[in-house]
């Protein structure tokens, strides 16, 4: 009995086309939040898990980036898909000028309000931080607030909680003239859940890595690792063993970066997971390169990564424009 059940399973598997015993898809899914927005280009997405287990997403979006009609627009995963996006910020100033948005980052601190940082301002180079919160999961929101003087939040990637309760936030900043800017890595830290803020030195970097929009990883061992973008052709990375007061000189990390952002995040089992795309730069064009394909990299140490998944879109690539 047993043997002619297995010889009818043999059977019936061999009738089953390939793709049916190939294994399962590591996507679980995909969607658009918004299959129709009301503005041309939309671009710095940023996505956050609620207390309630509710996805959060935010972005900036209007005729194209740099431009004063460009807003930070926000939509909550609802039982039945994604909510209609709704416009939460912009960058109306009191004397009625009015600047693009950029970059939002969503945060969910323990215990505390639902919290956006964004930027206001002409450009990455004079651009100020902004902050609103939300006590309801991002249905309502706070007055905007704009960050002290000097203090830009987190550029493009969230904040972490140290073991302290300490907020570090992932900051970079942009100087100089539009064909002549330096960039450079500086963390923020608050001891008071954002009420104040403290701006700490720059990173150093001999190697003359010019870096930007890192995030924070950590370890079992309390050690602290950042990785971020770069212009020379690989992601960059530093550490730090005293709780983010110090980093390592920035160094590069073997993985190739066509000047483009990333997105990294420790995993509950304490493998560092980064979103990156995996290609260097145009032959042509130093430090300015393809953004596609679309990466997950896998890591025990940060140092060793190993790719998980390729996302490969199939539109023509040189058909995709060279976005900042």
């Amino acid at each position: 009995m047993i043997l002619r059940y297995f010889r009818t399973l043999l059977v019936a598997l061999a009738a089953l086309p390939m793709a049916a015993l190939a294994a399962p898809s590591p996507i679980l899914l995909s969607e658009f939040i918004d299959p129709a927005p009301p503005y041309p280009q939309a671009h710095a997405s940023t996505i956050v898990e609620l207390p309630d287990g509710t996805l959060a997403a935010a972005w900036f979006g209007g005729t194209g980036e740099s431009r004063p009609d460009v807003t930070i627009w926000f939509a909550r995963r609802g039982a039945h898909g994604w909510d209609k996006p709704v416009s939460v910020a912009d960058g109306q100033s009191a004397d009625g000028t009015r600047y693009p948005t950029w970059n939002p980052v969503l945060f969910q601190p323990p215990g505390g309000p639902l919290t956006l940082f964004y930027k206001v301002g002409p450009n990455p180079r004079g651009w100020w931080g902004m902050v609103k919160t939300s006590s309801d999961g991002g249905r309502h929101w706070s007055a905007a607030q704009r960050l002290p003087e000097g203090v830009l939040g987190p550029i493009k990637n969230k904040p972490v909680v140290l073991a302290d309760g300490s907020w570090l936030s992932p900051s970079s900043r942009e100087v100089g003239t539009p064909e002549e800017n330096h960039w450079f890595i500086r963390m923020e830290r608050s001891i008071d859940r954002g009420k104040t803020w403290t701006v700490e030195p720059p990173i150093a970097s001999p190697m003359g890595i010019e870096a930007i929009q890192p995030s924070v990883l950590h370890f079992a061992d309390g050690c602290l690792a950042l990785i971020a973008r770069t212009r020379q052709g690989a992601l960059a990375m530093s550490w730090s063993h005293d709780a983010g007061k110090s980093w390592s000189p920035l160094v590069a990390a073997d993985l190739p970066n066509p000047n483009a952002g990333t997105d990294a995040v420790t995993l509950a089992d304490g493998r560092q997971l980064i979103v990156y795309n995996h290609s260097a730069h145009w032959p042509d064009q130093p430090g300015n390169g393809p953004r596609w394909p679309l990466n997950i990299g896998l890591s025990r140490d940060g140092v060793s990564w190993r790719n998980v998944l390729t996302w490969r879109t199939n539109r023509c690539p040189m058909a995709m424009p060279i976005r900042r």
